[in-house]
């Protein structure tokens, strides 16, 4: 068994369609937010309820001493806190920049950190980091919050391979277009200075993510499924790309290369 499951970022999207999902299937979830009343219908359900802010080392160590409290060990953590802050390189701040990181990246990393002591004397354990299909391909206007991801893709191998001899499995989930509250950030459509001399490529990228979130993006309880394979394969996965159109869009970048994908990109943002 991989009880208990520690789920980071419940409060909306994946994070809380995947609570619900595993609680179904009769797994011990304890759900977090920075704000735990956001939790009441999972509560409700059945799931451990605890407060965790990914940029709050106190209250990360806090959540994960209660659960190791009741089981001595995390079964599965699944890191699905994180968020984007899209802009050109040259325009966002920044302090707006590392923000992204302290979340997506280094929260992530503080996590696995903190459970993994007990995992090791347990002599098994899985962690589950939620990445992208942005963390294997970039656009413009996208580029700190990709590379966040590719930060996620890379940390995970390398621990992936560290970890093995201590019976521990890390898996990356890559969801591709999702639809949550995740897509009203990326695309990012308002508060657009018309003055920058990038201003029109915003406005194209706002297009862009309007149509590939919309109709054709898949719901949160779709993207899940991946969450209960991940947490339920005896052997998972070393990544789960959750949706076709994710795969065809990584499988494009990796085996016709930079020159196309550069043509490709442009085209669609009418940035030439």
């Amino acid at each position: 068994m991989t009880d208990p499951i520690l789920i980071t970022g419940c409060s909306s999207g994946m994070g809380r369609a995947a609570a619900l999902a595993l609680l179904e299937r009769g797994h011990t979830v304890y759900a977090t937010a920075r704000r735990p009343e956001t939790l009441a219908d999972l509560e409700a359900a059945g799931a451990h309820v605890l407060a965790l802010d990914v940029t709050d080392i106190e209250s990360m160590r806090a959540a994960v001493s209660a659960v190791e409290s009741e089981h001595g060990a995390v079964g599965t953590l699944i890191n699905n806190a994180g968020y984007a802050h899209p802009g050109p390189i040259e325009t966002v701040p920044v302090e707006d920049a590392r923000a992204q990181y302290e979340t997506n990246v280094f929260g992530l990393t503080q996590m696995c950190q903190l459970v993994l002591p007990a995992m090791r004397a347990a002599g098994k354990g899985r962690i589950i980091n939620v990445s992208s299909m942005g963390g294997r391909m970039t656009l413009p206007v996208g580029g700190w919050y990709h590379s966040t991801k590719y930060a996620v893709e890379s940390l995970s191998d390398a621990l992936r391979m560290e970890t093995r001899p201590f019976g521990i499995k890390v898996v990356l989930i890559e969801p591709g277009a999702i639809k949550t509250e995740f897509d009203s950030t990326a695309g990012m459509g308002t508060n657009i200075d018309l003055q920058s001399p990038y201003s029109r490529l915003q406005i194209e990228n706002a297009r862009v993510f309007e149509g590939a979130y919309g109709a054709a993006a898949r719901s949160a309880e779709y993207g899940a499924k991946s969450y209960v394979k991940a947490v339920e394969a005896r052997r998972p996965r070393h990544r789960y790309l959750n949706t076709a159109a994710g795969r065809f869009v990584v499988y494009t970048r990796h085996f016709l290369g930079s020159r196309f994908w550069d043509a490709s990109v442009s085209r669609a943002f009418h940035w030439r």
